[in-house]
């Protein structure tokens, strides 16, 4: 029994996952500007800070230069350092949408994530109808297909100056009760170049989840006629991909018989 138990444990362990390497315009800047999280253990209290950047992260020195209307590359792998495509980004059946969001800021290696986020990318959930939900079809899968990458618009018309970049998995095997849902985030800090003047209305972490909203507490095991996926609409400047629908440019793709 208790060989079982660890065994079930180490698979659970095994699913969790971190962001951890960015790419402009698809030149690989590694972890150089991300607040790397000490550990892939997931956060599940929507309403406490570490929904921000993650449980312990703090600014880091470097900072990822892009300019408005640059096409980024969030990463993420179940373990520090390992880019191996034969791994599944985020496994254990973690299905789920991938958002990202971006909150400017006066110097990116200090802040603290207060301010206001807007989101500017949305891959949620798609029906594949065939009977539960975990056979639909969601950002995850298609996180997965391409090798852990998704690829990000930064919006053409905001303003210059320093930003956090916030990617996010909602994950939602154990999302049927409230605290289930466990959530997967870094924090990138960015010096965006532009023109722009745009300012998008913004929502705080905490507070823009709550631990009853429909695309947080919701039951993947059971076929959905809907999803909500959680936050508020993507700003207009950002993209949203239909999941299922996701194309892998310039990466490694996972020979996982994709679309799931």
């Amino acid at each position: 029994m208790k060989s079982l138990i660890l065994a079930c444990l180490a698979a659970h362990v095994a699913g969790h996952a971190i962001w951890q390497d960015l790419w402009v315009n698809g030149v690989d800047k590694g972890s150089t500007c991300i607040r790397m999280p000490s550990s892939n253990t997931p956060v599940t209290n929507v309403a406490g800070n570490d929904v921000r950047c993650n449980a312990g992260t703090k600014g880091v020195s470097g900072k990822c230069a892009v300019a408005a209307g640059d096409t980024v590359t969030v990463e993420m792998h179940q373990q520090p350092g390992d880019r191996n495509c034969k791994n599944e980004a985020i496994g254990g059946a973690h299905y789920g949408p991938v958002l990202v969001y971006m909150t400017k800021v006066s110097d990116a290696s200090t802040a603290d994530g207060s301010t206001g986020w807007f989101k500017i990318f949305e891959d949620g959930w798609a029906a594949a109808n065939k009977g539960a939900a975990d056979n639909d079809y969601w950002g995850v899968k298609d996180l997965n297909a391409c090798c852990g990458k998704m690829d990000v618009k930064i919006p053409s018309d905001i303003a210059p100056g320093d930003y956090l970049l916030r990617a996010e998995v909602v994950a939602l095997h154990t999302a049927g009760q409230a605290g289930g849902a466990q959530l997967y985030m870094s924090c990138y800090q960015l010096t965006v170049s532009g023109s722009g003047t745009a300012t998008p209305a913004t929502v705080k972490f905490p507070g823009a989840y709550k631990s009853s909203d429909p695309g947080i507490k919701v039951n993947i095991h059971a076929a959905l006629s809907t999803y909500t996926v959680p936050g508020p609409a993507v700003y207009s400047g950002g993209m949203t991909v239909a999941a299922g629908k996701a194309v892998c440019k310039n990466k490694s793709v996972r020979g996982l018989g994709w679309p799931l």
